[in-house]
């Protein structure tokens, strides 16, 4: 087939196209035309159809003025009829028929008294009670009160307190510790031949020569030169820290007081010194024991007397059915400015004076 035969039909499909391309593209640009005039159509009539806010507008009453009358106050005052006089008084009970002269006191007084309401009625003044008093809580031992807000207790437990002795001295210190009040700090020492705080483990060697303590402040060691008085620490001291009243620490001191076994021999000086060098230092010791210490108990007494005396410390003591360690008991005490107390046979308490 030759070129020349072909040619028409090539030039039909060629218009057809470029009139199919024409249609379009006129239809296109009508549909833009159109499409610009609603644009523009909108925004130019949308002013018109806009609704205009609506100003409404109210009128009040109008507002009257109320007159307040302005009232007058009086400056009279209606007295009443003032009480009869004193001298009144004294014609009435002049005038009575009465077969016993009554005197009437002629007393003016012209300052009030600053006395008023703190009679003896009351007690002595609003500061020492228990309550609302001026100072902290209180504890009491064997009958023995005191007002304190650091206790240090140092008890004999030793085997020589075995049966009555022992029952009292649990059950009372028991219901001591039980009374403390939330407010106060403690420290429970006990000694026999060693001296430990109250939790500590206590080891003895055979033969009773020597013993070591372990406690929250590590190991002590403790020796005896063969008699059961005469226990003294070997190397550094024990220290005793406060233990400040809750619930937890009372329940776990009342535990240990019952549980805490007796220990075999008795020297009570290195207990109290360790309670003496408690930092701050305790206000009251209470300080129990059914023996005596070895040596001169009496010259050692008045020693440790003058030391807690000088720290402002109060020993009370209480002598538990030993005729012998009363008297150096007394002197810890009078020296001090404390109180004794003798527990005798049978469990009877009886408070000794100090002259």
């Amino acid at each position: 087939m030759s070129i020349h035969a072909v040619k028409p039909e090539t030039e039909a499909v060629i218009r057809r196209q470029r009139r199919t391309s024409f249609i379009t593209s006129s239809i296109i640009s009508v549909l833009v035309v159109v499409l610009l005039m609603v644009i523009l159509s909108l925004l130019l009539l949308a002013p018109i159809f806009k609704d205009a806010p609506v100003i409404v507008t109210y009128q009040s009453g109008s507002i009257e003025t109320e007159i307040v009358q302005e009232r007058q106050v009086s400056t009279s005052i209606d007295r009443k009829p003032s009480a009869p006089s004193s001298a009144m008084a004294k014609v009435i009970a002049a005038n009575t028929e009465s077969p016993m002269a009554v005197p009437v006191p002629d007393t003016e007084v012209t300052t009030p008294s600053p006395d008023f309401g703190n009679g003896d009625d009351f007690g002595e003044g609003w500061g020492s009670g228990s309550g609302s008093g001026d100072g902290g809580g209180g504890a009491t031992f064997f009958r023995q009160q005191v007002k304190a807000t650091k206790v240090a207790y140092v008890i004999d437990y030793s085997l020589s307190m075995r049966g009555v002795r022992e029952k009292l001295m649990r059950a009372e210190l028991r219901k001591s510790v039980e009374g403390l009040p939330l407010s106060m700090s403690f420290q429970l020492i006990f000694f026999a031949g060693p001296t430990w705080v109250a939790g500590d483990e206590i080891t003895m060697a055979k033969g009773n020569k020597s013993a070591e303590v372990k406690g929250s402040g590590g190991t002590f060691d403790w020796i005896s030169k063969g008699s059961a008085h005469d226990w003294n620490p070997k190397g550094r001291k024990q220290q005793s820290k406060w233990l400040e009243v809750s619930p937890a620490k009372r329940s776990k001191s009342l535990k240990l007081i019952e549980t805490t076994p007796l220990v075999y021999g008795t020297n009570w000086e290195p207990a109290l010194e360790m309670a003496l060098a408690m930092d701050p230092a305790p206000e009251v010791i209470f300080f129990m024991t059914d023996g005596i210490t070895g040596g001169n108990a009496e010259a050692l007494a008045k020693s440790i007397a003058a030391r807690a005396k000088r720290n402002k410390i109060i020993i009370n003591a209480v002598a538990m059915m030993e005729p012998k360690a009363e008297a150096a008991m007394k002197l810890l005490a009078k020296g001090t400015g404390g109180q004794f107390t003798v527990i005798e046979n049978g469990g009877k308490v009886r408070k000794v004076a100090l002259d």
